[in-house]
This record gives structure tokens, sequence and C-alpha cells, in this order.
């Protein structure tokens, strides 16, 4: 890397001690957009770059409740709002104890260019809170909602920023918090998205993340000339994202043989499929976030405390969470055959498993490749400004429509007649359209 990127990254660090998986987030990008950078000094004289590694705003807050047995509970909770260049913020809120300023801060930062690669008017945002749902009554989780939102609410806003869900946050938080929203604002608004039909949410909503991932690893096979039907795949995860991916695959001929949890993961040669699809539902309901009890269900291998990446497949989804795939996973997935990784969880390989995996495979990072989500997110907040509901048709196709466009930008700014490099492209093309709006807003 040039002396001058490694000072940015020296100097960001110094200003930002400790936040490991932040730095880790804009060394990513910085290394992809350093050389368009520097052959566009307005740019460099706007100090474009340094400006958009820093939020615009952190918001940190005290989340006390109360919980069932009337002891008093202290949470910390966030919202980062990371860029509103290109419309209000938005970005999911993640309620998980794992949940720290500098995984949100990484969170924002990533969101800022997936947002932009949607083309639809969203800025980046993210937030949540240490706290976790696992294990919580549902009185307990309504009450820390409705603290939770008793602050952030003071923040947000249908037109300044729109939360979404994230890790811990589905349907029930989301009602709980926008119950709270409603009940202290007097307004009906899509200020949340991710709602229930019945109160202003979009179909397909919980699908899209995986949905759209696997609309743009299609795209991946059509580029080379081959087609995700009759494709073997591996899966990590199995809540919604996982479970979206898998009816998707299974809906275009795809043959998913893998999901995993934090207990280790299930290997099932004759495919994830039918009734074993739905009970990825029940499972995830279970709240006991294992998956060994598919095997006792419908057969397979459980392997205990490992990973699915040692399994020979075509293509690999990391759909779980951030570093899920390493550089010893990468070279096992190269060595048994893979043709490519596309990586729908955030961040879902570590820095050096992405050097490693392209330079061998086709390799799209997340930013791109997960962007249905934030994409159907950014359609609810449309159908919620008009007081109209698309039927699910409409919104699929639309989904199709965004993840094509994303593919085209990636393979625009990443290739080089021969290859793609889809880390640049999306990293280009996501920073590209900030960039620009930023320079036409002056230096706010």
């Amino acid at each position: 890397m040039k002396t001058d990127i490694n000072e940015f990254i020296a100097d960001l660090e110094k200003r930002t001690p400790g936040e490991k998986e932040f730095h880790q987030a804009v060394e990513e990008v910085i290394g992809s957009v350093w050389e368009f950078y520097e052959k566009n000094p307005r740019y460099q004289k706007a100090k474009i770059l340094e400006r958009m590694v820093e939020p615009e705003r952190v918001i940190m807050f005290r989340v006390p409740w109360v919980d069932d047995r009337g002891e008093v509970q202290i949470n910390r909770g966030y919202r980062i709002e990371f860029n509103s260049a290109l419309g209000p913020y938005k970005g999911g809120l993640r309620f998980h104890s794992s949940v720290t300023l500098s995984i949100l801060k990484f969170l924002g930062f990533e969101q800022t260019f997936k947002n932009s690669l949607t083309t639809l008017p969203m800025g980046g945002g993210k937030g949540g809170s240490d706290f976790s749902p696992k294990g919580k009554t549902d009185g307990e989780i309504m009450r820390f909602c409705q603290s939770f939102m008793t602050e952030l609410y003071r923040h947000i806003g249908p037109n300044t920023d729109v939360p979404a869900g994230d890790i811990g946050v589905g349907g029930r938080e989301i009602g709980y918090l926008f119950g709270q929203y409603k009940r202290l604002k007097n307004e009906f608004t899509g200020v949340l998205t991710g709602k229930g039909l019945a109160w202003g949410g979009s179909l397909i909503r919980p699908e899209a993340t995986g949905f759209g991932a696997v609309y743009f690893a299609q795209h991946m096979f059509h580029r080379i000339g081959e087609d995700i039907e009759g494709k073997i795949i591996s899966v990590s995860g199995f809540g919604n994202v996982a479970w979206g991916a898998i009816t998707k695959i299974n809906e275009l001929g795809g043959k998913v043989v893998t999901i995993s949890g934090p207990d280790g993961y299930v290997y099932d040669p004759e495919g994830i499929s039918g009734d074993k699809v739905d009970y990825l539902l029940e499972l995830r309901a279970s709240n006991n976030d294992i998956v060994e009890p598919y095997v006792n269900e419908f057969g397979g291998q459980f392997f205990a405390g490992r990973r699915p990446w040692e399994v020979p497949v075509d293509l690999a989804m990391p759909c779980a969470t951030e570093n899920e795939v390493d550089l010893e996973d990468a070279k096992i997935l190269v060595k048994n055959g893979c043709k490519m990784l596309a990586e729908t969880s955030n961040m879902g390989c570590t820095a050096e498993a992405v050097d490693f995996l392209g330079g061998h495979i086709d390799y799209a990072p997340g930013k791109a490749v997960n962007a249905g989500g934030v994409a159907v997110s950014g359609l609810e907040m449309s159908q919620n400004s008009m007081r109209i509901n698309w039927p699910r048709e409409e919104v699929d196709a639309r989904l199709k429509v965004i993840m094509s466009n994303i593919h085209e930008t990636c393979v625009h700014y990443g290739s080089n007649g021969k290859s793609v490099d889809y880390v640049k492209g999306a990293n280009v093309g996501g920073f590209v359209k900030v960039a620009e709006a930023m320079l036409a807003h002056g230096i706010v």
C-alpha cells in the first residue's frame, strides 16, 4: 500500500483507538478507492475521504429498564448517523451482547456505500444496544424497547433517520419500538422499516436480503456463462437471511447443503428444501441458537464446533455475522473447487481471506451482495410516503432491477476486461455517488 494510505490509516487508528472492526472496514474501502481518489484533486481539496470516515453524529445513551423480578437493569444504546449526503440516515438496529461502538461504526460506514449502490435516496447509519433478547420474556423485551425508544425518538424521523431491524431486532421488537415512537410523537409515520404488513410493512421484506444476494450471485454466474441451476451451495446461519437465500436458491434450481449456528454446522447432501426450509423458522423462533435439532428431524450430519466452509461446493454464501470466513476457510474453499463466494453477511470474511479469495475465485463483498435488505427497506419507505402497498410481485421485480444495477455498477468500476474486482467495483461505485453529493453540499 502507498505511504499516503498508511498515514491515513495510522491517523485514523490514533484518533479511534481500539475500534478494530471499524479500522478493518475503512482500510478495505480506502485500499480500493485510493487510486481513483488521487486522480480527482477536487475530492482531495474538499477532503472527502477524511470527512467520510467521521460520522456526522454519534449518539450514545443509557437504557434503564425493569425485569420481571422487579430489578433495574442498565444497558447502553447507540445510534451512529454516519452520512446523510444522499438522503435520511438508513440502517438497522442491532440488539446483541456483542454490540460495541466499533462494530456499529463499521456497520454504519459500510451502510453508507451499500445504500449508495441501491441508487435509492438513503444515507448511512446504524444503531443498537448491548441488550440481548435471548432468554428474555416478551414483557422484558417490551419494556426495554420502550425505554430505548424514549431516548432514540428525539433523533429519528421519516425525513431524518429511519432505522430498521438487524440481529436481535425482528418483527416483535420493531412493533414495540414503533408503538412507543407513535405514543411519544402522537403521529403515525414511516419512521421504522421492517414493520408488520398490517401497519405499513412491505411484502418480501423478511426474505429481501437473502433474495437479493441470490439475484446478485445469479448475475455473477451469468457473467461467466453459467447459471445457479444445478449448483451446490453452502450457506451459514439459519435465520431470516439464510432462510431467504435458501428459499430463492431452491426456486432457481440450486441445492443448499449446509446451515450453521454457534454450536456447529449441519451437512445435508440431499439438499435443504421443502419442509426443511420451513423448519429453519421454527429453529429461529426457539431462541436456542443451535442447529443440531435439524439432524434429529431430517437426518444429515452435524459437525460440532466447526464451520461449513470445508464442504466442497460451487458457491459459498456466508449469511451469519462478521469475519465468519478466515484465511484457512478461504484456502479450503478454493482447494475444494469453489468457484465464487458471495458475502451475504456484513464483512463476513476477514481481510486476509478477502485478499486470498480475490486472487483465486470471484469474491463479491457484502455491501453489494446483501444490499437487497436495505433496498426493500427503501421501497417500504416509498410505500409509506405514498400511503400504498405494492403487491409481492412488484416489490420482487423492483428488487431484481436494483440488484442487477448493483452488479452492473460493480462490473463497470471493477472490470479490467478479463475479470471483475467486485470489491473495487462496489467501493468505487458507492464512493462516487456519495462524494459527488458531498461536494455539491459544500463543507458541511
